[in-house]
């Protein structure tokens, strides 16, 4: 998988930024985005032809008080009690989304896990590892990049746990 070009903003988001500069091998997918639809990640699914399970989406929880990075298939949800065991937590709560949205510099249905404002611990679903590639958002609504799994880990420094149903 090469890297594509397609037309961004100069400059690129900071995820994909992120990308370049660590020089990991990704895809950028662009489509236009429908604000009416009611799921961001199916959304892209769709509009990419990715099964559900290949495209993830990034959530921002508290555990114990403490913001924290799930990224969990559009295809389910995000288990609280497995986010918060992964990364040694008693309990878990989404993130309050502006918040989440102040925190990241990305705003919801854009928030993406890489090139985030404040860098946060993350937790990948582990099954993610069942696909050579995965696509997550690359920091606005409409844009995706793809990615192998273990390289989003890497870069993100996420623990992979089983985290989605």
């Amino acid at each position: 998988m090469a890297k594509k070009a397609k037309k961004q903003q100069a400059g690129g988001t900071p995820a994909t930024v992120a990308l370049a500069a660590a020089g990991v091998e990704h895809t950028v997918h662009s489509y236009d985005h429908d604000p009416s639809h009611p799921s961001y990640g199916e959304e892209a699914a769709e509009a990419m032809g990715v099964s559900p399970e290949r495209v993830f989406k990034t959530l921002v929880a508290e555990v114990d008080g403490a913001l924290t990075v799930a990224v969990v298939p559009v295809a389910g949800s995000l288990d609280l009690k497995a986010l918060a065991a992964a990364v040694g937590g008693k309990r878990a709560a989404m993130a309050d989304p502006t918040l989440a949205e102040r925190t990241t510099g990305y705003v919801r249905g854009g928030i993406s896990p890489l090139g985030q404002r404040k860098k946060l611990p993350t937790v990948l679903d582990a099954s993610a590892t069942d696909h050579a590639t995965i696509c997550v958002s690359a920091g606005r609504r409409g844009l995706e990049v793809e990615l192998a799994p273990l390289d989003l880990a890497k870069l993100t420094e996420a623990v992979l746990a089983p985290i989605g149903r």
